[in-house]
Parts: C-alpha cells; sequence; structure tokens
C-alpha cells in the first residue's frame, strides 16, 4: 500500500503540533490543511474541530501529529506519539523533520498498533538499533508527500467543473479533485491567524495575517445599495416598455429589426442579473456576473473614448458635411450602373423592352431617394449630435445606432434587391413547376412531395408558350437580380462586420481572460510534479504545480451567451438562397418550400 501524502508547503517549518485534514474517500490518501502549534489543550482542540466541521462542510479530523525538534522539546516527538490515543484514528500519521535535512519521515500507527503501544515500549530496549531502522524503512517506502502551495489551491477552480465531468451518482469524484474542493472549503479553517488571542495557534496560508483588501471590502458594502437602485431603475424601465401602446405590431416589429433595441434589451437582461442582491451560489454563475460586468465596464469606457473624440474639434459637423455628398455620390454611382444595365452591358444581347422598363422603374427609386436625402440634410448634423450621446451607454450602442443609420442610408438598394429577388424567384418557381407540366408531374402542397399528374392539350400548350417566354426573359431579370444581390451583399458584409464587433464586446469573457493572464493558477486544467527531494532514509517528496487552463478553452468555457441578428444557415443553404432568389437578412427566414 502506498499513502499519499497532500502536504502544504507553507507548513514545512510550523512548529511542532497536531495535524488537521481530511482522509480522501476511496483513496489511500490524506490532505493536511492546517498544524496546530504545542501547547493546546485536546478539549479544545476537539472543540475546535468540531466548529471548523459545522461551519466548512469538511469532514475534518486529526490526522496525526507534526514533530520539528527545537532546543529544549527532545521528549516532543513521544509525547505526540501517546496523543493517538487520545485521538482514535484509523491511521496515525507521526511526520517528524530532523534539522538539517529537507525531507520528512513519516511512521504510519494502526489502530491495533495503538493499543498495544505500551506493550512495544516495553521490548523497545531489547530491540537491536539495526531492526529499528529496517522497520523505519518499511514505513517509508509506503508514503509519498505531494506539497502543495495551499493559497494556489484554494483559490484555484480545477477544469472541466462537475457538470461538466462524469456524473457524482454514478462516478465518485477523482482523487485530485477531493484534494481541490477540501482545501477550497475549508476557508473558515484559515481565519485563525498569530494575533488572535483565542488558546489555540495554528500554521496555514494566512498565519502571518487574514488577506484582505479595504477597496474590496468598501465595494461590498456600497454593492448592496447600488443593486437595489438600479433594480428599481430596471423595474422603472421595464413599465415603460410593457405600455400598451409599445406592444403594437408597428413599433413591436421594428424593435426587434433595430440593432439599437436589440442592445437594449440584451444589455437590460445583463443589468438584471448584475443588480441581483443574491451572491452566486457557483464558480459558473459568479464568472458570468464577473464577466458582465466587466464587459458592461469596458463596454462605457470605450463608449465615452468615442464620445469625447466626436465632440472634440467639431468632428460632428465634419461627419455631416461629408454624408450628404457621399449619398449623393452612391447614387450617381447606381444611374450611371443603370444606364450601362440598360445598353448591352458586357456585349450581351438583352431582351430591350424588359431592360427598358426595369432601369426605368429602378432610375425612378433613385430619384426618389436622392430628393428624400436632400430633404433630411438640414437635420442630419443635429441627428448625429443627439446619436453621438447615447455613446454614454456603451461603444456597442454606437455600432448598432451606427448600423441602422447605415440601413436607412441603404433603404433604396435594399428595395431594390427585393424588387429583382422577387421577380427573379418568381420567374425560377414559375419555370420549374411548368417544366414539372412537361413530364406530367405537380407539386403537391399538402403532402409536400411531387405527384404524377395528367394535363390535356390546352394546357400543354399554354404551359409552353410560359415556359418560352419566361425563359428568353431571364437573363435579363438574372443580370438585374446579380448586379443588386451583389450590392446587398456588400452592405449585408458591412453591417456583418459591426455586428460581430458587438458580438465581441458582449460576449468576450474579459475577466476570465485576465485571471488566466494575471494569476493563471485561478483557472486550473490539470496539476503536473516533480521530484522535489529523494534524501536516502526518508520519503519521496513531490511538488504538485496547477497547469493553467488554456485560453481557448477559458474562451469557450467562459463565453457570455448573446443574441444573433443573422440567421444561422450554412454556406449551402446560403448558396440555395441566392440560386433561387430568397431573400436574405434581415427581413425574411429559412421557410417551407411553396410552389
Amino acid at each position: 500500500m502506498v499513502l499519499k501524502i497532500f502536504f502544504p508547503q507553507c507548513c514545512n517549518r510550523a512548529d511542532s503540533g497536531l495535524l488537521v485534514g481530511r482522509w480522501i474517500s476511496g483513496h489511500d490518501s490524506a490532505v493536511v490543511l492546517a498544524v496546530i502549534h504545542y501547547p493546546f489543550i485536546p478539549g479544545q482542540v476537539k472543540q475546535y474541530i468540531q466548529q471548523m466541521q459545522a461551519q466548512s462542510g469538511v469532514q475534518l479530523s486529526i490526522l496525526g501529529s507534526w514533530s520539528l525538534p527545537r532546543e529544549g522539546q527532545e521528549g516532543m516527538e513521544s509525547f505526540l506519539r501517546d496523543l493517538s490515543t487520545i485521538f482514535p484514528q484509523e491511521h496515525w500519521l507521526q511526520i517528524s523533520r530532523h534539522m538539517g535535512k529537507t525531507g520528512f519521515t513519516c511512521e504510519i500507527l494502526n489502530r491495533e498498533q495503538t493499543a498495544q503501544q505500551e506493550a512495544q515500549k516495553k521490548h523497545k530496549e531489547q530491540d537491536g538499533a539495526d531492526g529499528e531502522d529496517e522497520a523505519d524503512d518499511d514505513h517509508e517506502k509506503k508514503v509519498i508527500f505531494v506539497h502543495y502551495e495551499q493559497r494556489k489551491v484554494m483559490l484555484s477552480q480545477l477544469h472541466p467543473m462537475e457538470d461538466e465531468g462524469p456524473d457524482p451518482k454514478t462516478d465518485a469524484p477523482s482523487e485530485l479533485r477531493q484534494v481541490f474542493q477540501a482545501v477550497a472549503r475549508s476557508q473558515p479553517l484559515f481565519f485563525l491567524d498569530k494575533y488572535d488571542d483565542g488558546p489555540l495557534k495554528s500554521t496555514h496560508w494566512q498565519t502571518e495575517g487574514r488577506e484582505a483588501s479595504i477597496v474590496v471590502e468598501l465595494l461590498k458594502q456600497a454593492s448592496v445599495p447600488l443593486c437595489f437602485l438600479i433594480g428599481w431603475l430596471l423595474s422603472l424601465w421595464t413599465w415603460i416598455c410593457n405600455i400598451r401602446i409599445f406592444s403594437l405590431y408597428p413599433l413591436r416589429f421594428l424593435s426587434s429589426k433595430l440593432s439599437t433595441c436589440v442592445q437594449l434589451s440584451y444589455r437590460s437582461e445583463h443589468m438584471w442579473t448584475i443588480s441581483s442582491p443574491t451572491a452566486a451560489t457557483d464558480h459558473m454563475q459568479f464568472m458570468r456576473k464577473a464577466n458582465i460586468l466587466v464587459s458592461f465596464l469596458v463596454d462605457v469606457a470605450l463608449g465615452i473614448l468615442l464620445m469625447s473624440w466626436l465632440y472634440r474639434d467639431d468632428h460632428i459637423t465634419m461627419l455631416a458635411n461629408t454624408l450628404v455628398p457621399a449619398a449623393d455620390h452612391v447614387a450617381k454611382e447606381l444611374e450611371e450602373l443603370l444606364q450601362w444595365l440598360m445598353g448591352a452591358p458586357a456585349g450581351l444581347k438583352m431582351n430591350r423592352a424588359l431592360d427598358q422598363v426595369l432601369g426605368r422603374f429602378f432610375l425612378y427609386h433613385i430619384h426618389l431617394w436622392i430628393s428624400y436625402i436632400h430633404l433630411m440634410s438640414p437635420f442630419v448634423e443635429g441627428i448625429l449630435w443627439y446619436g453621438g450621446l447615447s455613446a454614454c451607454l456603451g461603444l456597442t450602442f454606437a455600432l448598432s445606432l451606427f448600423s441602422d443609420m447605415v440601413a436607412l442610408l441603404t433603404f433604396h438598394i435594399y428595395c431594390f434587391y427585393v424588387y429583382g429577388a422577387r421577380l427573379y424567384c418568381l420567374k425560377i418557381y414559375s419555370l420549374s413547376s411548368l417544366w414539372r407540366l412537361f413530364r406530367g408531374k405537380k407539386w403537391n402542397v399538402l403532402r409536400q412531395r411531387v405527384d404524377s399528374c395528367s394535363y390535356d392539350l390546352d394546357q400543354l400548350c399554354i404551359g409552353t408558350l410560359l415556359f418560352t417566354i419566361l425563359l428568353f426573359l431571364l437573363p435579363t431579370t438574372a443580370l438585374y437580380y446579380l448586379v443588386f444581390t451583389l450590392l446587398r451583399l456588400v452592405v449585408v458584409l458591412f453591417q456583418g462586420v459591426l455586428h460581430l464587433a458587438v458580438d465581441f464586446i458582449n460576449s468576450f469573457p474579459l475577466f476570465a481572460m485576465g485571471l488566466r493572464i494575471c494569476r493563471s493558477y485561478r483557472l486550473a486544467e490539470g496539476v503536473k510534479f516533480r521530484v522535489l527531494c529523494d534524501e536516502p532514509g526518508t520519503a519521496l517528496h513531490l511538488l504538485m504545480e496547477i497547469n493553467p487552463l488554456k485560453c481557448s478553452t477559458v474562451v469557450q468555457t467562459y463565453r457570455t451567451p448573446t443574441y444573433s441578428c443573422y440567421p444561422r444557415d450554412s454556406w449551402t443553404a446560403l448558396i440555395k438562397k441566392l440560386f433561387v432568389g430568397e431573400l436574405i437578412y434581415p427581413w425574411r427566414h429559412k421557410s417551407t418550400k411553396t410552389d
């Protein structure tokens, strides 16, 4: 049997006393948490252990004794050995360290050996020194010391977490996970430092004083009234949003399509999560709150920087003076493009009648759009000035508002795309239906399949004429559809970049990534061991070091779920939609096939 003892490095030079810790269930292992110094009263030690068990929920016990002989304590080791009768355990660990040596020696006393301790004392004088050395060697070969840094193990979170790992009902937690849990849940045991006036003194990672921050304590005190204030403001905002007029279809439809309204709703949900007065119940909930808070603060800071740039050196006026000429330039380029399509584009011979009708139809819309832009030009600067104030709510609001402004400024391009797509889609589905007519088939709408059908001569004749007309008109329609689809895709691509930037700020786990960079031990993926000491006459000593979680795993584990303004279609589905003329983002989603 090999017994593994997880020993904290902070206790390597502790005064002689008792080892407080826990036996790992299902494994031949023990984790040492603290050392209670001599002198002590056994009754007070038992009462202290019971109090710590009630506060931490960890099955603490006296594992054995720790001996570090100093001047005037020659009989300390034998005295500590006798304490095994007062603190009965299945195994009693008698760990000692001699001055000048790095390694420890450990003697394991079973309960039967403890009961026969008096009888063994009578025979010790008759045993030779050689026999004692052989017995010690036999015990030393059965023990491995694993040294760990108590503060890092207590603050770290081992991944994957229990909800991602094996089922706790069927599989017992691993040995390493039980060690991490025992140290993390034993925080009340570490509150006893050398400045306390109690009857007991102990050694652990906070022996020299409790680790705390005045700023953190002040923030904790101020967070409670601040959470109540934010909660009251959010309740007022929810009441305003639930007014009946905002539930009407036009307003509800616009709010679901505008990126600014979607981002406002998303931030409201985040603020509800942050302002909750209840403390986080587990590690994931704490990390979610921390990531949302840090993301919100960084978002507001970036928004204030953007707002300070906009309102400095009259940048808003410069943007307003640039916007209207840019819109005129885009309209002029569209006019030239339509004039090119109405001629012989790339030497292609188009249907002149249909070409002229479509060209003049789109030119009329461009003239309407130019009139609209010039009508709105006196108000552009005011819109930009008041719209820039939204940056105080965060950079994501400014980007969402900019995306909506791009959608409004390119609304004529969207209209051209819809007109061309609808006309092209109508011809594609008409041609496919007429092609099935030639083969004696038809589309069954109820069963969603193609069935056989018999047609008379008049139906076949009319179908042939319609198929011929639509087939020869298809190239002209397809050319207009192709041009305006490419323009629409450019706008969608630009809005997609803005959406990805907003989504990145909303979802990126800044707090978790900061922990990974600054305090990598807080997010542990596992541990590694290296030999610390292998001196003859002592047990094997290993040093346990924490392996930090990979950055990609940190992002994948702690990324905040976000909304998606774009339909999550595959590239194959997107190409199919473009080929058959179905509308893409944002006004139409995937639907069933119609004929």
